[in-house]
């Protein structure tokens, strides 16, 4: 059985931090992204880490989050800080199985996604 978890999502105020958590079980993936959904907008691509350790951002979060992964406990991350109210969406981790290329920054190119987390940033 393969899942992805998350967790880590909350409340927190503008400008503060949060690390949010997915947890693989079963194998352990080629490549992981993030990916969020606010209330009535379309899901968008948050970041990336490839099985060789290369990470990849949306312009809008740049230079304050940050993707990285334990293999030992096959665990990925993302601490955000400086976070913004515009920030606030369900927060969703995805991992790929597949073989072959792929556009990381695509759902379609992962096939295994965890349940989401709230992150919620007030003003």
């Amino acid at each position: 059985q393969v899942q992805l978890v998350e967790s880590g999502g909350g409340l927190v105020q503008a400008g503060g931090s949060l690390r949010l958590s997915c947890a693989a079980s079963g194998r352990t993936f080629n490549a992981m992204g993030w990916f969020r959904q606010a209330p009535g907008k379309e899901r968008e691509f948050v970041a990336a880490i490839t099985s060789r350790g290369n990470t990849y951002y949306t312009d809008s979060v740049k230079g304050r989050f940050t993707m990285s992964r334990d293999n030992n406990k096959n665990t990925v991350y993302l601490q955000m800080n400086s976070l913004k109210p515009e920030d606030t969406a369900v927060y969703y981790c995805a991992g790929r199985l597949l073989s072959g290329t792929y556009y990381y920054t695509r759902e379609n190119a992962y096939n295994y996604w965890g349940q989401g987390t709230q992150v919620t940033v007030s003003s």
